[in-house]
């Protein structure tokens, strides 16, 4: 059983951390994972029920913190609202506590009445802090960030430092309101594209169309889709052609012009003309719904990096509380100056500084950002486990056919070698083989037999039809046995003949032992593709091969052609698996393919990358990242981003702990003040979450060049 919630007013990364940690200690919960950025929560139980497992989530919840909303994540716009009010209920207190505290510091009042209108700002701008740092401590939850804040802000007051206490808390929930607004705008860049969801459907009944609910049609189904419109489901044009707009989809920015017979799909829009549609795809495994679920999820697969902060943070904050209370109690005993408000307010100081939450929040955001930048160009990137692992590849293997050759098949010459068989008749026996099976060579040769002849093929004439993945088809068609495949096949089978001497893909036909013709099947090399190969060196990409099925001569002319440092031919797809060992470099190794045969290699790489546009589901689902087209240039532009990612994850890590570490540095030595160590904490968490959100923006100028280059 798995549940997802949507939680609000979860506004500290060290408290989502420690929720899941309790969440996945409590018995009955077998797996949890909360991601603070998106405020989304999956919890599994393989023992309790639907009722049980919800009643036992809330109550675990409510009990670490009562002020955390649970709610569907499909119905958000109620808890918005409430956010909204208290929002305004914030601000109103922010603004007048800190008009007060200018006042205060302005006007000379009595000390009597100083203190009392202290104690009132201190209590209107801390209420909240002070009251969530209460009950924590009630539920056995200590050294969050509620708890440092309060007893940093207290011990102020108790030593005096009336202004700083009340600063304290005023410049915390204003670089909480701050951070909360940045990590907001990630989130909704990642939340717009839910957008591209349509929410109806003009179905066709009987010459009469109504406008529906996306789950009253189904697969089958007749749907008319007009100027301006989504397309709310994948489907093939009956009628009509139009112009569509996919740069939500595919990251494609130009035009798609479309006819009847082609294929679209879901989240595109219809820029001009009408088209009638029969829908491929229902609501649930639309093209546009995947896309939804592949990136809300993303943020669930968390990356090593990510883990080794939540640890840091986990031993990195006791830490600093017990030097604190050294500095406190224990240094002023031995010290020449046994001032203990002096070494008080120091440790105080101390505390200020400990919070980690620049580190906590910035470094899931940087990576979510990442995941929202490659969204926005069409790369799905299924967690941030799998981008890390992208910026540390250094070898990238393709497959060939549909990855660097178009995929699109042709028949270019036919060869009879039996002087009583035309050509013609060569061709039709070897479509009748060909028949059985899916693969993209074979429903090549068979749609230019149905060109050629205009007829169907008769399955009543082929017997014991048997496929040899990776090789060819044996049947008896016509009354005789019939070998159609590549060369190895043949001779397997005991043909003894001469190879034909081509670039391009040979199907040969052997009958009754005998090789009786053959047929050339062309694959175009994709235009750029030499571009993009180029690209990936640039990004520091040390060697880029191709693992392919197809002969040797094919091999060679594509590798050459597209400047591989090297390639295989000839394998079949478990060939595949067992040569990836040969080309690992030290890093990660991806590889790229989108047939059914690609499967299983993408499953065993370090990173499995599909091309989604033309790409097999099964190889989507198997895969680590996903090309929403089949356009190579978005793979640099991928490793781009992941690299880009990581600068700013590294800069992160590096300026948070420098800048803490040197304000720490600075309050033993007493050349710090409150003002600094908020900045350490507030300042320096704000200034990385704007940093990691710069993700969002970068890669602009290549993607420019790249859409320049395909216009």
């Amino acid at each position: 059983m798995k549940i997802e919630y949507k939680l609000g007013r979860v506004h500290c990364a060290g408290c989502a951390q420690s929720l899941e940690e309790i969440l996945s200690s409590t018995d009955g919960i077998s797996n949890v994972s909360l991601d603070f950025i998106s405020s989304n929560l999956v919890v599994e139980s393989n023992s309790l029920g639907k009722k049980e497992l919800s009643d036992l989530i809330e109550k675990t919840i409510h009990k670490f913190d009562r002020n955390i909303t649970i709610s569907d994540p499909h119905k958000e716009e109620k808890l918005e609202k409430k956010d909204k009010i208290k929002n305004i209920i914030n601000y109103s207190i922010i603004a007048l506590t800190a008009v007060m505290l200018v006042l205060l510091n302005v006007i000379s009042f009595h000390h009597s009445a100083s203190l009392i209108l202290f104690i009132v700002c201190y209590a209107l701008i801390s209420y909240n802090v002070l009251l969530s740092a209460f009950f924590n401590i009630i539920h056995g939850k200590m050294l969050d960030e509620t708890f440092l804040m309060s007893i940093a802000s207290i011990g102020a007051f108790v030593i005096g430092e009336y202004t700083e206490a009340v600063a304290v808390m005023l410049l915390y929930n204003i670089g909480e309101i701050l951070q909360n607004r940045a990590v907001k705008k990630s989130e909704k860049e990642i939340k717009s594209i839910k957008k591209l969801k349509a929410t109806f459907a003009n179905l066709v009944l009987d010459n009469t169309e109504m406008q529906v609910t996306l789950d009253k049609v189904t697969v089958g189904d007749t749907i008319s889709i007009k100027h301006g419109e989504k397309v709310p489901l994948d489907g093939k044009i009956i009628s009509g052609n139009a112009y569509l707009s996919t740069a939500a989809i595919t990251g494609e920015s130009a035009e798609q012009f479309v006819k009847a017979g082609d294929d679209i799909l879901s989240g595109s829009i219809v820029t001009s003309g009408n088209i009638l549609v029969e829908v491929t795809s229902n609501e649930q495994n639309s093209t546009v719904t995947r896309i939804i679920e592949l990136v809300e999820k993303a943020s669930l697969n968390k990356s090593k990096t990510e883990k080794f902060i939540a640890k840091f943070a986990k031993w990195y904050t006791p830490i600093v509380v017990a030097l604190a209370g050294i500095i406190a109690f224990v240094v002023p005993i031995f010290s020449l100056y046994q001032d203990f408000a002096l070494w008080a307010y120091r440790a105080l100081l101390f505390l200020v500084v400990s919070c980690p939450c620049a580190l906590v929040i910035s470094v899931p955001l940087s990576f979510f950002a990442g995941i929202g930048a490659s969204a926005r160009h069409g790369i799905m990137i299924k967690g941030a486990n799998f981008m890390e692992a992208l910026w540390n590849t250094d070898t990238f293997i393709f497959d060939k056919t549909g990855t660097l050759s178009e995929g699109n098949f042709s028949v270019k010459n036919i060869v009879s070698i039996d002087k009583e068989k035309s050509e013609d008749e060569i061709l039709e026996l070897i479509a009748y083989a060909e028949n059985f099976s899916n693969h993209r060579i074979a429903k090549s040769i068979v749609k230019e037999y149905n060109k050629r002849t205009q007829k169907d093929i008769n399955i009543a004439w082929i017997e014991g039809a048997k496929e040899i993945p990776g090789e060819g088809i044996v049947a008896c068609i016509f009354g005789i046995d019939s070998i159609v495949g590549n060369a190895k096949l043949l001779k397997e089978n005991g043909v003894s003949f001469n190879e034909i001497d081509s670039p391009h893909t040979i199907i040969y036909l052997a009958e009754n032992g005998k090789l009786t013709g053959y047929v050339e099947i062309e694959d175009k090399i994709k235009s750029g593709a030499k571009d993009a190969l180029l690209a990936l060196k640039k990004l520091g990409i040390k060697q880029i091969s191709m693992f392919t099925g197809d002969n040797e001569k094919t091999a060679k002319y594509v590798a050459e052609n597209v400047g591989l440092d090297c390639y295989h031919a000839g394998l079949l797809p478990e060939d595949k698996v067992n040569k990836l060992k040969e080309h690992q470099k030290g890093g990660n190794l991806a590889f790229v393919g989108d047939g059914i045969n690609d499967a299983p290699i993408l499953s065993t790489v370090d990173v499995g990358i599909a091309m989604g546009g033309i790409g097999s589901d099964i190889a989507i689902e198997s895969s680590d990242i996903v090309l929403m087209d089949d356009n190579l240039s978005r793979l640099p532009l991928a490793v781009s981003i992941a690299k880009r990612t990581k600068a700013i994850v590294y800069e992160n890590i590096i300026f948070s702990i420098g800048i803490k570490l040197l304000v720490l540095v600075l309050s033993v030595l007493g050349l710090a003040n409150m003002w600094l160590a908020v900045f350490a904490d507030v300042g320096v968490t704000l200034i990385a979450i704007l940093n990691s959100i710069r993700v969002l923006f970068v890669n602009k100028k290549y993607k420019q060049k790249l859409d320049k280059r395909q216009k």
